[in-house]
């Protein structure tokens, strides 16, 4: 998997071309171009053409090149990989792939890939972000996210998840009056579920979006949660949505502060010989050693200078 900065990830529709520049020149760390649910089913067609057109001709900077497809079960899938893979492969790093249900899909992906990398001499291995949106998607998770080296994340969709798994929701991702009565959280097992399985197969992990645009709060809410659960980023539907983003899954100051001081703690401690740290009254053993390099590490890749 390439170390990419993820925090934020903007949708925007593949048929509307002031929206796609309009979210090259945001502040997210990854840019999708969407011909699924933003794409209207008689748009479609002519929406490849113009992800070929921004592909190839607008500036993305240091944010990598990504669309995302129709679902496999769809009669747009096939011609959507084709036509824009033959004539934008060169320019593409990530594709991704809604509904994911099974391995074997992910297997289509990767032979399909393999076959039009080859015929077109393509530079460099396209990735693929998967999202997992469905109850045999869920299932199937842990064998989904390992089945194939081009896979770089792991995707949670709580819309199309709720309405597959039948679960009553009014606006996707975001609390309603059902929040009031399950005791709990009711994403908390498929999202953790798709964690650990990501984790396992060493890809990114990332949480859909919340649907309700003029709700900072619960927005704020909703990053710390996927956050909490040791989410690397969440998917926003309008950049109104990405400062908030973008700070939630950044570690903070002190985060940082606390992680420096943790590995100057251990690096003293090894020099000198001494078996126990403490910090700030704090015992400090391997895994509190872990957990700072990878808050180190979460701070490293969203650094500028890190970004393609």
């Amino acid at each position: 998997m390439i170390d990419r900065p993820e925090r934020s990830a903007l949708t925007t529709p593949g048929s509307n071309w002031r929206m796609i520049e309009k979210a090259l020149a945001s502040p997210a760390d990854v840019v999708i171009i969407d011909l699924e649910d933003a794409v209207a089913p008689g748009q479609k067609v002519a929406a490849r053409g113009q992800v070929i057109r921004a592909l190839r001709e607008l500036d993305w900077g240091r944010k990598p090149r990504l669309f995302r497809i129709n679902a496999l079960d769809t009669p747009w899938f096939y011609r959507d990989l084709i036509e824009i893979v033959e004539q934008a492969g060169d320019a593409l790093d990530l594709i991704v792939v809604p509904k994911v249900n099974r391995p074997e899909d992910v297997h289509v992906l990767d032979t399909l890939l393999a076959q039009l990398e080859l015929a077109g001499d393509l530079p460099r291995r396209i990735g693929l972000e998967v999202q997992i949106e469905t109850a045999p998607g869920l299932v199937s998770c842990e064998a989904i996210a390992a089945a194939s080296p081009r896979i770089e994340a792991v995707v949670f969709g709580p819309g199309d998840y709720a309405a597959a798994a039948g679960i009553p929701l009014t606006a996707i991702g975001a609390p309603d009056s059902w929040d009031q009565v399950y005791p709990g959280h009711r994403f908390h097992y498929p999202m953790h579920r798709l964690l650990v399985a990501g984790r396992a197969a060493g890809t990114r992990v990332i949480d859909g979006p919340f649907a309700a645009i003029r709700d900072e709060a619960g927005l704020h809410r909703s990053c710390l949660m996927a956050r909490a659960l040791g989410y690397d980023g969440k998917w926003a539907i309008h950049p109104s949505q990405l400062p908030v983003i973008n700070e939630v899954f950044s570690p903070s100051v002190e985060e940082v502060l606390w992680a420096t001081k943790v590995i100057a703690e251990y690096e003293s401690a090894t020099y000198s010989g001494n078996g126990a740290i403490a910090l700030d009254g704090v015992m400090l053993d391997a895994a509190s050693i872990r957990m700072a390099r990878s808050t180190l590490a979460r701070t490293a890749v969203n650094a500028p200078e890190r970004q393609r």
